[in-house]
């Protein structure tokens, strides 16, 4: 039998509804929003097919006008229909040296179903990039920071980053364990994401990587379409 497991993650504030709303709202050429629609995606990996849908962006200068800001609110659905996985309980994280795994991963008694942003200051976030290992200095930052949960699993809130020329981070919106079979769902609305110390042009892509832990181990990541942030 299959289980609908959905984490809705909801930051949004008026001006954001409102670009949403109209797709490209301006008070003037310098300070226009833009919206940028972002394809769907899938990928089949053992026992689980990732889905990403209705993924797009509005992108802002940034009110602190130094011209190394810039906000972007992200919006999507990352969805994973697993068909085999052990049942498990969250247990300890037995990734390296106990710590989260590549893209913000780790196996720990549960498969999972981890998406988020990779967002880069001045490097080109392509196929070619993800697959070397993405060159430029990694940090991660988790969700929400100073975020409020509302309940049912909505936050609001925004993510900031301080970003330097030739850095990449991992920002992780959301992660479920999945302890068993079924479709697990992560959708987001209007989460802001900014970004600051980014002189340069900066760029962003959407990742969702699934975990599937048991005696045939396996990763499955799906990545969106690079975008810029300006």
């Amino acid at each position: 039998m299959i289980n609908h497991r959905t984490t809705g993650v909801r930051a949004a504030g008026i001006g954001a509804a409102a670009a949403v709303a109209l797709g490209l709202f301006s008070t003037g050429a310098a300070n226009a929003d833009t919206f940028v629609p972002l394809p769907d995606g899938q990928k089949l990996g053992p026992g689980v097919t990732v889905t990403r849908l209705g993924e797009h962006a509005i992108v802002s200068p940034s009110l602190a006008a130094n011209g190394a800001g810039r906000v972007v609110w992200v919006s999507g659905n990352a969805i994973a229909d697993v068909t085999a996985t052990p049942e498990g309980e969250i247990g300890p994280f037995n990734g390296p040296a106990d710590e989260p795994g590549s893209n913000n991963s780790s196996t720990h008694g549960a498969s999972q179903l981890n998406t988020g942003y990779i967002v880069g200051c001045q490097v080109s976030i392509s196929d070619e990039a993800i697959s070397a290992g993405l060159g430029g200095g990694l940090g991660l930052t988790f969700p929400f920071d100073g975020s409020e949960a509302l309940g049912d699993g909505a936050f609001e809130g925004s993510i900031g980053l301080d970003l330097g020329p030739g850095e990449v981070k991992f920002v992780q919106i959301e992660i479920k364990d999945i302890t068993e079979p079924g479709v697990y769902s992560v959708e987001y609305q209007d989460v802001e994401i900014e970004i600051q110390g980014c002189a340069g042009y900066a760029q962003a892509r959407a990742y969702t990587v699934v975990e599937i832990i048991g005696d045939d181990y396996s990763k499955t990541s799906l990545y969106g379409l690079p975008f810029s942030i300006g």
